[in-house]
């Protein structure tokens, strides 16, 4: 929601500042504890109603509802995890023998492991996607990539097709890994498409479409990203090794980030067995009886469980590309000191972000022709977000939501940033008062984002009931304590983001 560039924002008085970092701390500490009292006292019933089962650790259930957290876990154990170790042990042998052959290798390599968890027939499909974008790229015209891409993602939702490729696995799970696969591949393969459209490669066709196998099986990224340009993909893996080397071994690389991936997986277990936010947002009942601060642990916990989930589900793959040479997205940055709408698309999924902005935001104008341009270029940014991740009805909310937040974001950034209007403000407000008052406007924004989010996470449902609690039954005894804690929250926000780098 800022205007305001890192060396421009105001310095706050020290005791200000640590009076907001302890009822931040102070207010997330006691909501998460009133949703884990919350959680025990009704614990019999979840465990009826939900998937409750014997946690790790003697004495504790485990909440096992959020699909994606349950789905990637127990991939990880039959075959993802090995595979991708599979990978680094590849990827570091051709290098230390053969560094010629390492591109080759990890293509055949990635090919082979796609291969042996989605099988022939689900390879076939991703074949035929492949072969369908490269051909019709030849011909460098982006609307026709476009229209190719955009029909092969929606063959996605086509129910007799569904039906088939159903019928080649022996449970739901590997199906959904087939999707996943076709859905990130379709990321990738119009990426290929426009870089080639916009500034064709040099080289022969088989050389082009070699890359390309690279990039689409590329291991690491195949299943569920995090996601890269073709163009960085291809420059980054064609650097001489010399340039690449860093001042620390790749060993005490590989343990740190080792260890600091396994401490990211027991923090988010732990939330997972002391608070069962998955299964309590899952029924309505449990959502309208939720004492008032157990209501924003729950908003909390399910937004910090989702940050934490992808520190685990992009840090491990990344890790792995680092080790290639590659310069994966930043990690995803903690939602908690998130103030914006637009803060949380560039910061949370930053290789989604770039993807969004270099072939959707920018090819139809972005901000370089007016409000009307911009308000158009993200719109369609949105929409496309929402058909990729399915198109569901609180899909459909969720995207609306998001563009109606950075529209009004950006809007208001505009205003402020007009001569006239910081002219005034200039004259009639100090440095220090005008963040704060940047910070009040970003705990209203916090506070749609944070609605928006659970949208996503849990459905309409729970975005109706979590608005009518707050905003209509609670505006006086819910809602202004909360919009004082998301004031303190966007403070954090701006100090952590007004640090140097």
């Amino acid at each position: 929601m800022t205007s305001k560039s890192k060396a421009q924002l105001a310095p706050l008085p020290r005791t200000e500042i640590l009076a907001y970092w302890v009822l931040s701390l102070g207010s997330h500490l006691y909501s998460f504890y009133q949703l884990h009292r919350f959680s025990k006292e009704h614990e019999a019933g979840l465990e009826r109603g939900f998937q409750l089962e014997k946690g790790l650790v003697k004495g504790f259930k485990r909440d096992l509802s959020d699909f994606e957290w349950s789905f990637w876990t127990e991939c990880a154990k039959k075959s993802l995890l090995w595979t991708l170790i599979g990978h680094g042990v590849i990827s570091r042998l051709t290098s230390i023998f053969n560094p010629k052959l390492r591109v080759p290798a990890l293509t055949i390599y990635g090919l082979l492991a796609a291969s042996s968890v989605l099988g022939i027939k689900g390879v076939s499909v991703l074949l035929v996607h492949v072969g369908l974008s490269f051909s019709l790229a030849q011909l460098q015209k982006p609307a026709l990539s476009w229209c190719c891409n955009l029909l092969l993602l929606s063959t996605l939702h086509i129910h007799p097709l569904q039906e088939i490729q159903r019928g080649w696995y022996k449970t739901e799970e590997e199906y959904y890994l087939l999707v996943f696969s076709v859905a990130v591949c379709g990321l990738r393969l119009i990426s290929f498409s426009l870089e080639h459209c916009w500034s064709p490669a040099d080289g022969g066709g088989a050389v082009q479409l070699g890359w390309l196998f690279s990039y689409t099986f590329y291991h690491p990224f195949f299943y569920n990203g995090p996601i890269i340009s073709y163009r960085d993909y291809t420059e980054q893996m064609q650097r001489p090794a010399e340039e690449c080397d860093g001042d620390t071994s790749g060993v005490i690389y590989l343990v740190l980030r080792s260890g600091r991936i396994i401490l990211w997986w027991c923090l988010a277990e732990y939330m997972i067995h002391v608070m069962y936010m998955h299964s309590i947002q899952s029924n309505e009942t449990y959502l309208e009886i939720l004492p008032p601060w157990a209501l924003g642990g729950l908003a909390l916990a399910l937004v910090q469980f989702f940050f934490v989930k992808y520190l685990v589900l992009f840090g491990f793959p990344s890790m792995l590309a680092s080790m290639d040479q590659l310069v994966p997205p930043k990690l995803p940055r903690c939602v908690s000191i998130m103030y914006s709408f637009t803060g949380m698309w560039r910061h949370f999924d930053a290789g989604l972000y770039r993807w969004l902005i270099r072939y959707i935001y920018v090819p139809l104008g972005g901000s370089r022709h007016g409000l009307l341009y911009q308000m158009l270029s993200t719109g369609l940014a949105f929409g496309f977000v929402c058909l990729w991740h399915g198109g569901h009805d609180y899909l459909r909310y969720w995207a609306l939501m998001n563009w109606t937040g950075v529209v009004v974001e950006n809007t208001l950034k505009s205003v402020f940033a007009s001569s006239y209007i910081h002219s005034i403000v200039e004259r009639n407000v100090s440095p220090a008062m005008e963040r704060r008052c940047i910070a009040l406007l970003s705990a209203f924004s916090t506070a749609m984002l944070i609605l928006s989010n659970l949208v996503f996470l849990g459905g309409i449902h729970v975005g109706r009931i979590f608005w009518k609690r707050v905003f209509i039954q609670g505006w006086s005894t819910i809602a202004l304590p909360m919009l004082a804690f998301l004031y303190c929250f966007a403070q954090i926000g701006l100090e952590w983001t007004s640090r140097p780098p």
